[in-house]
């Protein structure tokens, strides 16, 4: 009986979760289940290797001809940072309708909570992220073996919280980064990349990210998202959503952290743009700033393979590599300013010119003040940390750059920082993917790859690929 007790234990989840799965405790009856006392479902009651019980005899949940067996014992699977450089594929345990990260070895990350206006998802995309490379890169106070990756999500709704009134379990849904309570006044006003409510340390939360208040990541089979009517965007037909799936993941985070960043530098019909960065948000910003209108869009690497990325939805570009941006901008727009700059790239940057293999990590930021026209502005979706134990002086390892901010001042720019809001723009995002007037996966060069190969998928965008990754877990994106 001990080793039935051992396989129901380990199935448990899995029975609760999985539609259309055969229960062997139903042929059992007078209540019998997983916690009963009685006698025979004790461990030391009498049954023996001869018993011929439903119990005794269980064999496993038997899964119906057509669905997808599970692929391990707790019914999930995830990619964990083990280490600077190295990611895994393992067995995770099964979501719950709660959060207990108590046991992090990030004492800001630990918190408990009941989460019954949550709902678990299975994960139908989940992307890899620029953000997560600072982390596995070793960039940030995170240490290796407990961090299941990812925030950049879209699933199905398997179970609802009791709380939760409006999502449905069957609804396809996107998820945006920042976890948010919509309660407090910061998602009152808005800004929900500062929830109050959602991490111990700091205003603002996310999946799978340190610091950031312990919340499981999504880079896995199956996730549970809290605040589940607040956060949640329902695509409002599932059909057509599966068929623009590989545009609509994007939804998550880079779309509109991308457009965020223009937006916040002024891009309207008309203006210049200039853009640092050629990586998935730089070309989502760029694919932002042509749906904004503007004019011209330049777009800044030193990695020709991206830059020939953003040439193909017609951007103009600039190899910093190849000598000074204004000398460039300027054979470009017959001017060496543009009206607005977003940086797209952050605290890893790259110096210019013969200076372009050495980090300089306000390099961006003043690069940004000394392209943009006096009244300009810059938006800064680029990712800038408190902690970087890997930066190249004792300042920066703290976040403490050498700004030219004297020249930002004299020029009257302004400037716009922060995680990025995203359910201010999903909707509106959502909508011009659906009614075809943009094709953002065409323009971040999406490759979908198995779970499996997520580990390959790191290395890869780390050697500088002009790809966006995106994980499919259940193999439903095509």
């Amino acid at each position: 009986m001990s080793s039935v007790s051992t396989r129901l234990s380990s199935s448990a989840r899995l029975l609760q979760r999985g539609a259309g799965l055969i229960n062997p405790l139903a042929k059992l009856g007078g209540g019998h289940g997983l916690g009963c006392a009685c006698d025979s479902c004790k461990p030391s009651g009498s049954h023996g290797k001869t018993c011929v019980c439903s119990a005794c005899n269980f064999k496993g949940f038997q899964v119906p001809a057509g669905s997808r067996a599970y692929s391990s014992a707790t019914g999930n699977r995830g990619v964990i940072f083990m280490g600077p450089n190295h990611v895994e594929v393992q067995d995770i345990p099964f979501p719950k309708l709660e959060l207990d990260s108590t046991t992090s070895p990030v004492a800001s990350e630990r918190q408990k909570r009941k989460c019954q206006h949550g709902v678990i998802l299975k994960v139908v995309s989940t992307n890899i992220c620029g953000s997560d490379q600072h982390m596995v890169r070793g960039r940030t106070s995170l240490p290796g073996g407990h961090m299941v990756l990812g925030h950049e999500i879209t699933g199905e709704v398997v179970e609802c919280g009791n709380d939760v009134e409006f999502i449905k379990k069957g609804d396809l849904c996107s998820v945006p980064f920042n976890i948010a309570c919509g309660r407090c006044t910061m998602c009152k006003a808005g800004h929900t990349g500062v929830c109050l409510n959602v991490n111990p340390a700091r205003p603002g939360a996310a999946y799978g990210y340190v610091d950031m208040g312990g919340w499981i990541g999504g880079q896995a089979e199956y996730v549970m998202v809290p605040y589940a009517d607040f956060n949640l965007l329902k695509f409002p037909d599932k059909d057509h959503a599966m068929e623009k799936i590989q545009d609509l993941t994007l939804l998550s985070d880079i779309f509109p952290t991308g457009y965020h960043g223009a937006v916040m530098a002024g891009v309207k019909p008309g203006k210049t743009v200039y853009i640092a960065g050629a990586g998935p948000v730089g070309l989502a910003s760029a694919a932002g700033a042509q749906l904004l209108g503007a004019a011209c869009v330049i777009v800044a690497d030193l990695n020709e393979e991206r830059l020939a990325q953003a040439r193909a939805f017609g951007c103009e570009t600039v190899n910093i590599s190849k000598g000074p941006i204004q000398d460039q901008i300027y054979d470009i727009l017959r001017e060496p300013e543009v009206d607005c700059a977003v940086d797209c790239i952050g605290f890893e940057a790259r110096g210019c010119g013969h200076d372009h293999s050495r980090e300089v990590p306000a390099q961006v930021l003043n690069d940004c003040m000394q392209v943009t026209k006096c009244g300009g502005g810059v938006g800064i979706p680029g990712l800038y940390v408190t902690e970087d134990p890997g930066a190249v002086d004792e300042a920066a390892q703290f976040g403490n750059l050498s700004l030219r901010i004297g020249l930002g001042w004299a020029k009257s720019l302004y400037f716009y920082t922060g995680q990025t809001p995203v359910m201010k723009y999903h909707r509106d995002l959502m909508n011009a993917i659906l009614f075809d007037k943009t094709e953002i996966a065409k323009a971040v060069n999406v490759e979908v790859i198995s779970l499996d190969d997520a580990p390959k998928g790191y290395t890869d965008f780390d050697k500088g690929a002009a790809k966006k990754f995106v994980i499919d877990p259940h193999a439903m994106c095509g």
